[in-house]
């Protein structure tokens, strides 16, 4: 029988949670390399998956289910009702519908802007690392040029250049995506000049591998999720940036987003007026996905930060040691006042045979 005494409640308590990593490492099945680059579930996680996936499925599907977001109607300022569920504009205009296509619109410059400023930065910073050089040179000192420039302004000039008629979706997602990349680039071309140098690299380039088959093969994996946490990045900063614009007359004059609502919501007086349902849901939609992608980025910092990840694992040790003492002090409270009981038995026996002799 194991004795519970305080002295020994501290190694049993390293014992029992020895034996708990070693049930959990035994019953759990290697993880593939795939499966390694992929962020661990946690409440954060699966909160920000949640948030993405209903306002992409909304943005997807919203304009299916709603009416024509321009039509004009003779109630203006309408506050929400069970025949317009956001109210309606000064003019009318039913504010779910032009938010379900403000929505998709918002979502196509962000994946957008995210495609072409991830491209910019994985082309400067890992082919120009992996060339050296002369490329290298160019790459970086182009890099630090866009760093040094402030990149509002920046695109507040690009924009205003562009004529009105001219600025699309495609037009403000390259201006974005041109503002934008230089910062990635500088973080992925320090990941590779330290990937490089590494064995296998120089035994692919030993073996007469082409350059891009190298880079692909060999250095691109290692740079996935530093690259994946860039692409969710670019696209918080493509959606509030094209906000910025848009709420300063600059963004896409022909296309609908969640900055033009904001727009035509401050020109509409809408705040003045208290027409709180004409603004406060374009805005909520953008805090809500930008606070989505935040905790998915999170997640992947893990990845890149094995720390992390390691810190989060140490503290769910710390609660099992917890609860396992927790569990122990209570089997051992319960367990004293039976061994007293025993001690007095015991007494009263020897009283009893002191007495008979």
């Amino acid at each position: 029988m194991t004795n519970l005494s305080p002295a020994n409640e501290p190694s049993i308590v390293a014992e029992a949670e020895a034996e708990q990593v070693a049930r959990d490492r035994a019953g759990r099945k290697p993880l593939s390399g795939w499966r390694m680059l992929l962020p661990t579930m946690t409440p954060w996680l699966a909160v920000g998956l949640v948030l993405v996936g209903a306002i992409t499925l909304f943005g997807i599907f919203g304009p299916y289910l709603v009416g024509d977001p321009r039509q004009i109607r003779d109630i203006g300022l309408t506050p929400p009702s069970g025949d317009f569920l956001l109210g309606t504009t000064q003019t009318g205009q039913d504010v779910l519908a032009q938010l379900a296509y403000a929505t998709r619109g918002s979502l196509q410059i962000g994946i957008l802007v995210g495609v072409l400023a991830t491209a910019l930065s994985a082309f400067f910073g890992i082919y120009g690392a992996y060339r050296g050089g002369f490329a290298d040179e160019a790459f970086s000192l182009l890099s630090n040029v866009f760093l040094v420039i402030p990149g509002l302004p920046l695109v507040i000039v690009i924009s205003g250049f562009v004529p009105r008629e001219s600025r699309g979706l495609w037009t403000i997602a390259v201006v974005l995506a041109v503002t934008s990349w230089a910062a990635s680039a500088r973080v992925l071309r320090a990941q590779t000049l330290s990937v490089r140098n590494r064995d296998y690299v120089a035994a692919s380039k030993v073996s007469g591998e082409k350059p891009w088959r190298v880079i692909v093969v060999e250095i691109l994996p290692n740079l996935l999720p530093v690259i994946a946490s860039q692409f969710v990045f670019a696209v918080i900063a493509a959606i509030l940036g094209e906000a910025g614009l848009s709420f300063i007359g600059l963004g896409a004059s022909n296309s609908a987003t969640l900055g033009t609502m904001l727009f035509y919501a401050q020109n509409g007086f809408a705040l003045s007026l208290g027409a709180w349902w004409w603004f406060v849901p374009p805005g909520l939609v953008i805090a809500l996905f930008g606070m989505g992608l935040s905790l998915i980025n999170f997640s992947i910092d893990e990845i890149i930060n094995p720390k992390l990840k390691n810190l989060r694992q140490h503290r769910r040790r710390a609660r099992k040691a917890a609860r396992l003492e927790r569990e122990l002090a209570r089997a051992s409270r319960r367990s004293r006042p039976r061994a007293q009981e025993t001690d007095a038995a015991r007494d009263v026996e020897a009283a009893k045979e002191v007495s008979a002799r």
